[in-house]
């Protein structure tokens, strides 16, 4: 079921960035054709360069944008977050529910399922549930992503500190993929070993596009992942001890 549902969110994410990508150099005005550019990008650029007039930079104002964006989708994210926890937390029981009907005859794991969808109907967890909200967030998201990159095209946004934002920043690629890291370090890939190598993966993935992309899409990436280690810390509890509790198996503890 994972799998699968991992397998849909690849494909919508891939199926939007490529709708997009050939438009990537193409400027980006208010009369730009096209539902993409009309109710999601041309908006986007719109709000930044809104508070660009009120902030004096495209920095601070794509910083603007990124919280004002995350907040609205707070909402959503602490859903997904809460699905997850409360998925990581049942691991040990459905482990040790594996473990028990490891026979893999129709029956015994006919049987499996069932004690299965019986853990999640008793613990109230949907495990679309927390998939949702990663496909609501992904058409906003791609097209923060497309009004930044055709931003470029359109107009001289100019530095933020000393980075020029249209051009690739190392230091903004490293710090971006840092900050990916400690996002994974605390939440639910933690304490799962098949969630571990997003650890090492994705952060090495961001300092690569990162390093050739420009300098404002990582400042994106490194506001919106401070955002998320905020979060994090506030649901998952990443620093507080965790007592280790025994896993039930037909009613007995082991």
């Amino acid at each position: 079921m994972k799998k699968k549902l991992g397998l849909v969110l690849m494909l919508t994410a891939l199926s939007i960035f490529l709708a997009g990508c050939s438009e990537f150099n193409k400027p980006i005005y208010k009369d730009s054709e096209g539902f993409w550019n009309e109710y999601v990008v041309w908006p986007l650029v719109s709000l930044i360069t809104t508070f660009k007039d009120l902030l004096g930079s495209y920095g601070f104002a794509i910083i603007a944008v990124t919280i004002i964006i995350r907040l609205v989708l707070l909402p959503l994210m602490i859903k997904q977050t809460k699905s997850s926890k409360r998925m990581q937390e049942i691991q040990p029981e459905l482990k040790a529910l594996k473990e028990k009907y490891k026979s893999k005859d129709a029956v015994t794991q006919q049987k499996y399922r069932e004690e299965m969808q019986k853990i999640m109907s008793e613990r109230k967890i949907n495990p679309a549930a927390g998939c949702l909200p990663v496909l609501i967030q992904m058409p906003i998201l791609f097209g923060f992503y497309h009004a930044i990159s055709r931003m470029n095209v359109t107009y001289d946004i100019g530095k933020f500190l000393w980075f020029e934002l249209a051009a690739p920043s190392i230091t903004f690629a490293v710090l971006a993929g840092l900050m990916q890291f400690v996002v994974l370090r605390t939440g639910p890939a933690m304490d799962n070993p098949q969630m571990k190598v997003m650890m090492y993966i994705m952060p090495f993935m961001i300092m690569i596009f990162g390093s050739f992309l420009p300098a404002a899409l990582a400042l994106y990436w490194v506001i919106g992942n401070f955002i998320s280690i905020i979060q994090n810390i506030f649901i998952y509890k990443p620093f507080k001890k965790k007592e280790v509790e025994p896993v039930k198996v037909g009613g007995k503890r082991k």
